[in-house]
């Protein structure tokens, strides 16, 4: 037997935690990836999910969680690398499908600030098809966080979710 990793003890309360909110109604899972890239040693959980309420657009959120090889040496090798590198990285992102060209952006952005608040990094970038006048166009926003998620903040994460089905609403 071997001790799960702490990106392993993370990405299992997160996946417990958001498929609860999934069967009590609350929340619909979209779309789900655990990957591993066994040439850089790395982890990838990625999460998608809408709210089970109907919205006047279609909105998703998606939570990512990556661990690098160092992450891992700092794990396992804790007599020699930075204990605060052994954790995760978290990045959120919500996408607004069918946006509308003349959407006001900086007011999506404070409504992120205010629930987030203004030390997150929060990025926005709209796609969209140039030859294609009539479709309409995806912004996705991005929330960082800018520093290693550790084991300790494993609480944190699951009221991380509550937040996030707030941004939906709010969006």
């Amino acid at each position: 037997m071997f001790d799960p990793t702490a990106f392993e003890n993370m990405k299992v309360v997160m996946q417990g935690a958001l498929y609860d909110l999934d069967i009590s109604g609350e929340i619909v899972i979209t779309d789900r990836n655990d990957l591993i890239n066994m040439a850089k040693m790395s982890r990838c959980f990625e999460l998608t999910f809408e709210l089970a309420e109907g919205n006047r657009r279609k909105i998703s959120a998606k939570i990512i969680m990556e661990s690098q090889l160092g992450n891992l040496a700092a794990e396992l090798l804790s007599d020699f690398m930075p204990k605060n590198l052994a954790g995760c990285e978290i990045i959120l992102q919500f996408l607004i499908h069918d946006t509308e060209v003349n959407e006001d952006f900086k007011a999506i952005e404070k409504t992120l600030q205010d629930i987030w608040g203004p030390k997150r990094k929060i990025s926005q970038i709209v796609q969209y098809n140039p030859l294609a006048p009539n479709e309409k166009q995806v912004d996705f926003i991005t929330v960082e966080f800018d520093r290693v998620i550790r084991e300790e903040q494993i609480d944190d994460l699951v009221d991380m979710l509550e937040f996030m089905i707030t941004t939906l609403r709010r969006l």
